[in-house]
C-alpha cells in the first residue's frame, strides 16, 4: 500500500473501534457489569488513534484511504485534514471523559438500557462524520449518530425523556430528511459524491446548475442540526431530559457535526455560495448568539439554562462561517474545539452540583460555595471560560471573531458578539450568586437550635476526575493559546484553499 499505509488505516480506526467495541457490548449485553471495561479502554484507544492521526496530518498533509481499493472518484473515501483531525480528537476525549462520569451516574438499569453500547456506536457516527470524504457517507454517519442518541434520550423510559425525545426525533428527522434531498440534488448536478471531485467541478458548472438553490438547502439543514436561529427550539425542549451524561455528550458532540458539515460543505465545496449566502448566515449568527444567552437569563433550572448556553455557542461559530477567510474559519474552529470540552464539562458540573445541592432548581440549590470550596472553584473557573472572559479558553475565539468582524466593517456583528458575552457573563453570574454563594437555608433542629441544612454526600473520584480534566484543558488553552490558534488558522487556510486535500484525494495534480 506504500508508505503511508498505517496513517491510511488511522482515518478508519476510530470507526472501527466504535463499531466493533459497541458490536461486542451488544453481544454482552446480559453481562453488564463488564461493558464499562470495554468501553472505557475502547474509547481511551479512539484517544490514542485520533491523536497519531492528528500529529500525521499536521506534518504531513491531509490522508486518504478509498476503501475497497476503489480508484476515486468512484470509491468511498475517507479524507482527514486537520479540520476534522482536531475536532475527532476532541471528541473522543470528551466521550472518554463521559464514559467514567457515567460510572456514577449511569445505574445498571441504565446499563442494561445499552447506555455503553450506544455511546460506542455514537462516537463511530461522530467519528465517521469528521473523517469521511464522500458526503452521502457524512449523510450515513449523521444517520448513525441519530439512531445511537435516540436510544441514549430515552434511557430509562421516563416521561419526561419521552416527551424530550419526540421533539429532538422530529425536527432532526426534517432536517436529516432535507440533508439527504440536497445530497440528492448535488448527486444530480454533478454525479459524483466525492467531495474533492466536487470541489473540482463546482466552477465549471456554477454558470449552468442551480448551486445557488443548493447551498440554501445545506445552509437550511445544517443549520437545523446545529440548532441555529429559527430552527433552536428543539435543543432547550429536549436536552434538559435525559440522564447528565447523556446531556453532557450532545451538548459537547452533536451540535459541533452540524456546524462542521456547514463549513466543509459550504466553505471547501461551494465557496461562492456562501459568499452569496454570508449575510443571511452572519443574520442567523447574530440572533443565535444574543437569543440564546437572553434565553439563558430566564432559566431557573441548571440544564434547561446550560441548553441556551450550547444554542449561543452555536452563533459564534456561525459569525465566523459567515466572516469566512483564515481569521473567521480559524475563530470558529477554535470556538468549536473551546465548546466540545467546556459544554461537556458545565453539564457534568451541573450533574454534581445537584447531586451535592439536591436540585437542578435554582430556588432549590444554595449554599455549595460553604458546603465545597474547592468545587465552588472549579465551577468558577468553568463560568468564567463559559463567558469568554480572560485568560480561559473562551476568551481567544471571542476576541478573534471581534477582530475579524470589524476588519470587514461588519460592525454590528462585532456589536451582537460582545452583547451576547455580556448578557451570557450576567447569565453564569446569576448562577453563581444563587447557587453557590447564597447561603444554605436554615432548619430547625431537636430542642429548637436552628442549623444549615446538611450537604450531600461528595461525589466519587470517577465523577470529579473527568470535570477536573476538562477544566484543565480549558485553563491550559486559555493560558498557552498560541498552538491551538496556529493549529486553527492551519485548518482554516486547508478549509479555505484545498489544494492539499485535493492532492491527497488525487495524487496526480489534484485532478480526477
Amino acid at each position: 500500500m506504500g508508505p503511508s499505509s498505517a496513517a491510511q488505516w488511522l482515518t478508519i480506526l476510530p470507526v472501527a473501534i466504535g463499531l466493533g467495541c459497541g458490536a461486542v457490548l451488544m453481544m454482552l449485553r446480559h453481562s453488564t457489569k463488564a461493558h464499562p471495561f470495554i468501553a472505557i479502554p475502547g474509547l481511551a484507544l479512539m484517544v490514542l488513534v485520533d491523536a497519531l492521526l492528528l500529529a500525521h496530518v499536521a506534518m504531513q498533509g491531509p490522508v486518504t484511504m478509498m476503501m475497497g481499493r476503489w480508484l476515486p472518484p468512484f470509491g468511498i473515501a475517507f479524507t482527514v485534514d486537520l479540520t476534522g483531525a482536531l475536532l475527532a480528537l476532541a471528541a473522543a476525549i470528551v466521550a472518554l471523559a463521559g464514559s467514567i462520569y457515567a460510572l456514577g451516574d449511569i445505574s445498571q438499569s441504565g446499563r442494561r438500557y445499552g447506555f455503553y453500547p450506544f455511546l460506542m456506536v455514537l462516537m463511530a457516527g461522530v467519528s465517521g462524520a469528521f473523517l469521511t470524504g464522500d458526503i452521502f457517507n457524512l449523510y450515513v454517519w449523521f444517520e448513525v449518530l441519530l439512531i445511537s442518541s435516540f436510544g441514549l434520550l430515552i434511557l430509562g423510559s421516563e416521561r419526561e425523556q419521552i416527551d424530550g425525545a419526540l421533539k429532538y426525533a422530529v425536527l432532526n428527522l426534517i432536517g436529516t430528511t432535507l440533508f439527504l434531498v440536497a445530497v440528492g440534488y448535488l448527486y444530480a448536478i454533478f454525479g459524483t459524491l466525492n467531495m474533492a471531485d466536487i470541489a473540482t467541478k463546482a466552477g465549471e458548472l456554477r454558470e449552468t446548475a442551480p448551486l445557488m438553490t443548493l447551498g440554501a438547502l445545506f445552509v437550511f439543514a445544517f443549520g437545523m442540526k446545529a440548532a441555529a436561529f429559527p430552527v433552536n427550539f428543539w435543543l432547550p425542549a429536549s436536552y434538559h431530559t435525559p440522564r447528565i451524561v447523556v446531556s453532557a455528550l450532545f451538548a459537547g458532540l452533536l451540535t459541533k457535526v452540524g456546524v462542521y458539515a456547514l463549513l466543509r460543505v459550504m466553505v471547501m465545496l461551494l465557496p461562492v455560495e456562501r459568499e452569496a449566502l454570508s449575510l443571511v448566515i452572519a443574520i442567523a449568527a447574530a440572533l443565535t448568539m444574543v437569543l440564546g444567552a437572553m434565553g439563558a437569563l430566564a432559566q431557573s433550572d441548571i440544564r434547561r439554562f446550560l441548553g441556551f448556553v450550547v444554542v449561543s455557542g452555536i452563533g459564534y461559530m456561525l459569525a465566523g462561517a459567515a466572516i469566512a477567510g483564515t481569521a473567521g474559519l480559524s475563530a470558529a474552529i477554535f470556538y468549536a474545539l473551546h465548546s466540545i470540552v467546556l459544554m461537556t464539562a458545565l453539564y457534568l458540573l451541573a450533574g454534581e452540583a445537584a447531586r451535592r445541592g439536591g436540585s437542578y432548581r435554582l430556588e432549590s440549590l444554595s449554599g455549595l460555595w460553604a458546603a465545597a470550596p474547592a468545587f465552588a472553584g472549579l465551577s468558577l473557573a468553568l463560568f468564567f471560560a463559559g463567558s469568554g472572559l480572560p485568560p480561559f479558553s473562551g476568551f481567544w475565539p471571542k476576541a478573534m471573531l471581534v477582530k475579524a468582524s470589524l476588519d470587514i466593517g461588519a460592525w454590528w456583528l462585532a456589536g451582537a458578539i460582545l452583547v451576547s458575552g455580556f448578557l451570557t457573563t450576567i447569565a453564569f453570574g446569576r448562577l453563581f450568586l444563587l447557587a453557590y454563594w447564597r447561603p444554605a437555608p436554615v432548619v430547625a433542629g431537636k430542642g429548637g437550635e436552628t442549623t444549615t441544612a446538611p450537604a450531600a454526600p461528595r461525589a466519587s473520584r470517577s465523577a470529579m476526575l473527568p470535570i477536573l480534566a476538562l477544566t484543565v484543558l480549558v485553563v491550559w488553552f486559555g493560558l498557552f493559546p498560541e498552538p491551538l490558534i496556529d493549529l486553527s488558522q492551519r485548518a482554516a487556510m486547508g478549509l479555505a484553499d484545498p489544494a492539499a486535500y485535493l492532492q491527497s484525494v488525487f495524487p496526480v495534480g489534484g485532478q480526477p
